[in-house]
Parts: structure tokens; C-alpha cells; sequence
């Protein structure tokens, strides 16, 4: 049976875009998707309404026959409850912003090696950085993996694996660069008055930034889990918080960890009223973005909201606290990330050893 929904979407000009998706499903299984992106919803049910009728009175071949494009692809897979609710925030963002770029047209079949290549020049010379395009590529790859398996398409990685050496070799693309930014004294007391600044207004929605900036160094938590807290999380006996869903590269959900809160976190936490079942109830895309133009109205450069989870860690190890006891707080699975941290703080240990 063949149906049309039609979302509404903003575009970051603030254009309105009404895309109407068509589908033909039989027996709960989608055989067919189609879409078009409109600037009038009334165009977008005519066109729906059209390709409704022609479908449903000349039918449709099967699936095996049917390869959807990229773009398609994307939307298939993000309507698949267990597969939107197996990804995190930064994949989603990047299948989304994919549907959007040329390469969305081709087909999950056709796409070539140099199809990948040309992909990422566009996006280099765009301005984007090598290690954000090769994110690109990595969901990309990832897409074809879903679209074999999870729908059944006979279609091959070997495309992408193929273009990686090119892609490496022309610094199209490149591994994430190891960040150790710290801010400084003066940059955290200007922070946190010109959020003091922002709490006053009436756009800041009530949101504590200062607690939140405090809390969030001081628990080397990151801003998502702060915000999904909740009060019967808290263990009042061992002042520690169950922190649930805890990234981990290897498992994608059911990483509860009980963290201790150290060096006045406890007391940070304790004086949030309890008006919600969560003990921060905010967005905390909101957080980041508050932090992001107080940063910016600062002109303090090359700071992001992240970083503070590496304050806290380093402020920890200067305390004089293990390895093993800071991967505690931080919940680093593998320590690696946690020993180059220490390394920069004290590269003098061993010659102090020798002395």
C-alpha cells in the first residue's frame, strides 16, 4: 500500500522546507521509498498525492530490483527505531548533514571509489577539516554495513576501503588530532562572569551555567550526562551517582558506572532544587550553546565545552591522585587517554626519580 508523510523542516537560514516522503509498504516491510523537498506544503501533498495514485495503479517491482539512493538510505535508517535508538548524537548529525551533500544522489549500489574522493574535496575545499570529512566516510562505510544488512541490499564496502590509502595520501582526510587545552585561571573567572551576565537575562532560560561549568570540571562528566542525572541515581551513603549509558566505543548502551563526586561536586549537587525528577533538567545542547556565545563574546579561542572534561581530570592528577582512581571519575574504559594526560602535566617524574 502506498502512502505519503510530509515533514517540516528549518534550514539554518531559517527558511522553511517541507519534504514529502513516499512509501510503498506490504505486509509491514518497506518495498519502496521516494522523496522530494518543497519550499509550499500544498506542493508537497499535490506531489504526494501523484506519485500515491501512479504507484498504487502501476505498482512497483521488488525490492531486490530497487536500490534507494544515499539520501534514501539515510532516511530508512533513521525511521528504523533500532537503529535511530543504537546511534548517538554526533552519527545522526553527520547522516543528516550527508543527505544534504551531491553524493545523497547516487544510488547505495552505484557509488564508485572516486565518488568518495570528489565527496571529500568538496567538503575540504568548503573548509571543513580532514578529521570531521573522515567521520563522513567512516558513516558512510557504515551506511552500506545497514543497508545489507538490516534491509537486505546486495551492496559492498569495498568502494570506501578502496578509496581510504587515496584519501590518506592527498590529507583529504586524517585522524582526530589529540587535544590538550586547558583553560586558563583568567578564562574560567571571565566565563563565569559573562555567564553570570547571561543567567540575568531572560533568554538563558533559567539554566545555572555557573554550577553546570563547576560541576561539570569538577565531575569530568560530559555535558550529556550531566544532564540526564537523576535523583534516585544519587547514592547519599557513598556520595557518588550512578551514571547510565556511559560512552564506551565497544557497547553502545548499558555502561552504568557508579562515580564518586569529589572535591565539592557532592555539594554542588545537593543544592539543586528538586524540581524535576532530573537533578539538572536541561538541554544540554542549550548548555553548550550558552557556553559557546559567551566564549565567542569573549574572544577566548580554540575552547570547547569538552575541554573541561580534561580540567577535571588534570586537576586530579595534580591533586595527586592514581591513574586507576582518576579513570574512576572519568569512566575511561582504556587508560591510554588518561596516562597522556598525566604524561603532559609531570614529563619531568622520571628524571625527579633519578635524582
Amino acid at each position: 500500500m502506498a502512502s505519503y508523510s510530509i515533514q517540516k523542516r528549518e534550514k539554518a537560514d531559517g527558511s522553511i522546507r517541507h519534504r514529502c516522503l513516499v512509501r510503498v509498504k506490504k505486509n509491514g516491510k518497506v518495498l519502496y521509498t521516494e522523496q522530494r523537498t518543497f519550499t509550499k506544503r500544498l506542493a508537497a501533498e499535490a506531489w504526494g498525492k501523484e506519485r500515491v495514485v501512479d504507484l498504487e495503479t502501476n505498482g512497483v517491482t521488488s525490492t531486490e530490483d530497487i536500490y534507494p539512493t544515499i539520501r534514501e538510505m539515510i532516511n530508512k535508517a533513521l525511521a528504523d527505531s533500532n537503529i535511530d535508538n543504537s546511534i548517538g548524537r554526533s552519527k545522526r548529525f553527520c547522516l543528516k548533514l550527508l543527505a544534504d551533500c551531491e553524493i545523497a544522489q547516487l544510488t547505495v549500489n552505484s557509488i564508485k571509489t572516486h565518488h568518495i574522493i570528489e565527496h571529500c574535496k568538496q567538503r575540504r575545499e568548503s573548509g571543513t577539516g580532514a578529521s570531521t570529512i573522515a567521520i563522513d566516510v567512516s558513516v558512510l562505510r557504515w551506511l552500506l554495513k545497514i543497508a545489507k544488512s538490516n534491509f537486505g541490499y546486495e551492496v559492498s564496502q569495498s568502494a570506501i576501503v578502496d578509496a581510504y590509502d587515496a584519501l590518506y595520501a592527498q590529507d583529504l582526510i586524517a585522524k582526530s588530532g589529540r587535544r590538550s587545552r586547558r583553560p586558563s585561571e583568567n578564562e574560567i573567572n571571565r566565563l563565569k562572569e559573562g555567564l553570570s551576565k547571561r543567567m540575568s537575562q531572560q533568554s538563558s532560560g533559567g539554566i545555572p551555567y555557573i554550577d553546570l561549568l563547576d560541576f561539570s570540571i569538577l565531575s569530568c562528566m560530559r555535558i550529556g550526562e550531566v544532564c540526564r542525572i537523576r535523583w534516585d541515581d544519587v547514592d547519599e551513603a557513598q556520595k557518588a551517582i550512578m551514571v547510565r549509558d556511559r560512552k564506551d566505543p565497544r557497547k553502545k548502551s548499558g555502561n552504568h558506572m557508579l562515580v564518586p563526586l569529589l572535591g565539592g561536586a557532592w555539594e554542588l549537587l545537593q543544592k539543586q532544587e528538586r524540581k524535576d525528577e532530573r537533578v539538572f533538567p536541561y538541554n544540554e545542547r542549550s548548555v553548550t550553546a550558552g557556553f559557546q556565545r559567551v566564549r565567542n563574546a569573549l574572544g577566548i579561542e580554540d575552547l570547547r565545552y569538552h575541554d573541561l572534561r580534561r580540567e577535571g581530570a588534570s586537576r586530579l592528577f595534580e591533586k595527586g591522585y592514581t591513574i586507576d582512581e582518576v579513570a574512576q571519575v572519568t569512566g575511561h574504559r582504556n587508560i591510554n587517554t588518561l596516562w597522556q594526560v598525566y604524561t603532559e602535566l609531570f614529563p619531568k617524574r622520571l628524571h625527579d626519580k633519578d635524582i
